[in-house]
């Protein structure tokens, strides 16, 4: 339950764009339904190459829904997956924004401790943290693995996450990119995918209040 003094979310509107490179699939829903979910992976699903493919299209269609459905839960700002050509989903990205009104942005030291922060799971070994200038602003980027329950909560699963936290200098809100994985073997390739795609994120302040027959 929300507290009466507690501050007001910030109203900031803004618009996320990437350059994915080909195997990134942009997952965001606007309605968050199954049926736009459907409608999405059809799409994307008809444009593969059935040669390439080492799964059935029908199998590439359902997990796609799936992942659409789960990543757009929460609503974030952004939803992708990285597909590889044979049709096996490697890894979930998703951005989203924080910030409170009349509360201050942490800064890149104080936001380390909450990036490593998990609801379900813990960081396990060290993390490792750098920091980063990129065109959206200045960045920390922190990579770690995780152990998270198992359901019933029996054993453990392994994940490897990066997160960057993103400082939009024309912003109050920090923008955080999470990207994780659970295959190991892939970890290289998909920290340099994940690094080549957050280098082209551009974050559009956009204005707010009415526009529909408002006046400026």
């Amino acid at each position: 339950m929300t507290a009466p003094d507690d501050p007001a979310p910030l109203d900031e509107t803004f618009e996320c764009t990437f350059e994915f490179q080909p195997g990134w699939i942009d997952l965001t829903l606007r309605e968050g339904t199954k049926a736009e979910a459907k409608a999405l992976a059809t799409e994307v699903v008809n444009r593969l190459n059935p040669l390439g493919l080492e799964i059935e299209k029908s199998a590439v269609f359902d997990d796609m829904v799936e992942r659409a459905v789960d990543l757009n839960d929460d609503v974030p700002t952004l939803a992708a997956a990285y597909y590889s050509e044979a049709g096996e989903a490697l890894a979930n990205l998703m951005v989203d924004s924080y910030g409170d009104e009349g509360v201050p942005r942490p800064g890149a030291d104080e936001v380390i401790p909450l990036l490593l922060e998990w609801g379900n799971a813990q960081v396990t070994g060290t993390p490792e943290i750098t920091h980063l200038e990129l065109a959206a602003g200045p960045a920390v980027r922190i990579q770690a693995m995780l152990q998270a329950k198992r359901m019933l909560g029996f054993g453990r699963k392994l994940t490897e996450f990066i997160k960057y936290a993103v400082f939009p200098p024309d912003m109050q809100s920090l923008i955080v990119v999470t990207v994780t994985w659970e295959k190991i073997a892939v970890t290289e390739q998909i920290a340099e995918l994940a690094d080549e795609a957050v280098r082209t994120m551009r974050i559009t302040p956009l204005p707010t209040g009415p526009t529909e027959g408002g006046t400026a």
